[in-house]
This record gives C-alpha cells, sequence and structure tokens, in this order.
C-alpha cells in the first residue's frame, strides 16, 4: 500500500469522524427541539441547523463509504463474467463516476463562489452558506480522489492478471 492510500485511508477515516459527530448532533438536536416543541419551547433555526449537518454527514461519509465497497452495487449478472471482464466493467464504471463526480465537485465549488460574492445567507439564522458549499465540495473532492485510487488499483490489478 503507497503512502497516498494510507494517506487517503487516515483522511477518509478522520472524514468518517466528523460525519459520525454532524450525524450525533443532528440526532441531539432533533431530539431537543422535539421536546422543546412539546413544551413550546423549540429551537430557533433547528431545520437550518439540521440541514447544515446532514451536508455535513454526506461529505464526509461518501470517501469512506466507497472505500470500504459500503455503496448499493447490482453484480448479479457481472458475476457470471469472468474476472478480467469484471475489472474492465469496473474501470469503466468507476471512469464514469469519476467523470461525473469530478464535473459535480467542480460545479459545487463554482457556486460557492458565486453565493460566496453575493453575500448570501440562511433565512433564520443569516449562517453563510458557502462555507457548507465549500464543504461539500471538499468532501466531492476527496470521494473524486478516492475514485480515482480505485481505479488505478483496478488497473494494476488489469496488469497482474495479464501476466499470468
Amino acid at each position: 500500500m503507497s503512502i497516498f492510500s494510507k494517506g487517503l485511508d487516515k483522511f477518509s477515516g478522520l472524514l468518517k469522524v466528523i460525519g459520525g459527530v454532524a450525524l450525533t448532533g443532528m440526532m441531539l438536536l432533533t431530539v431537543v427541539d422535539v421536546i422543546g416543541r412539546f413544551f413550546k419551547h423549540p429551537i430557533f433555526g433547528s431545520v437550518e441547523l439540521v440541514g447544515f449537518l446532514a451536508t455535513i454527514v454526506v461529505a464526509a461519509a461518501l470517501p469512506y463509504t466507497y472505500k470500504v465497497d459500503g455503496h448499493v452495487g447490482v453484480e448479479i449478472l457481472v458475476r457470471l463474467l469472468s474476472e478480467k471482464t469484471q475489472l474492465i466493467i469496473d474501470i469503466f464504471t468507476r471512469t464514469l463516476s469519476f467523470a461525473l463526480f469530478s464535473i459535480v465537485t467542480w460545479q459545487m465549488f463554482l457556486y460557492a463562489r458565486d453565493i460566496h460574492k453575493t453575500g448570501e445567507v440562511s433565512m433564520n439564522l443569516e449562517f453563510p452558506i458557502y462555507y457548507i458549499i465549500y464543504l461539500l465540495s471538499f468532501g466531492l473532492f476527496i470521494f473524486s480522489i478516492t475514485i480515482l485510487e480505485s481505479i488505478f488499483k483496478n488497473i494494476k490489478q488489469l496488469k497482474e492478471l495479464k501476466t499470468k
């Protein structure tokens, strides 16, 4: 395992912890808000905060989930094919995923920059939204790098398969 791969693993693990903390915060905030609403004292801006925390959870969880193959995949027909064909299909689909998420990352970054320039803030708390969008684009960037790493691993496996 290369130094880059180890670093990416550690960084994905750190993002996983951040996502877990955000998810726990989301849960606690929702529970406290529901109890507060029962006693006629809801938390002001709780809906916005839960939305922000949900964005952090998604941005932080994507790279780690991809790294451990935690996403849903349909492999019923692919399993019947040869190992070489499976690797080729895997490289193809990962390359398409990389292209898609690279474009999404780039567009999210541009969107965050535009929101930053206009000074748009959230409706109730007046929190600058661009912080959250930059955070999401950073998470998507790490996710894209993780996809790229898996493409290189698959290409290496394909080369090793050809030498056998």
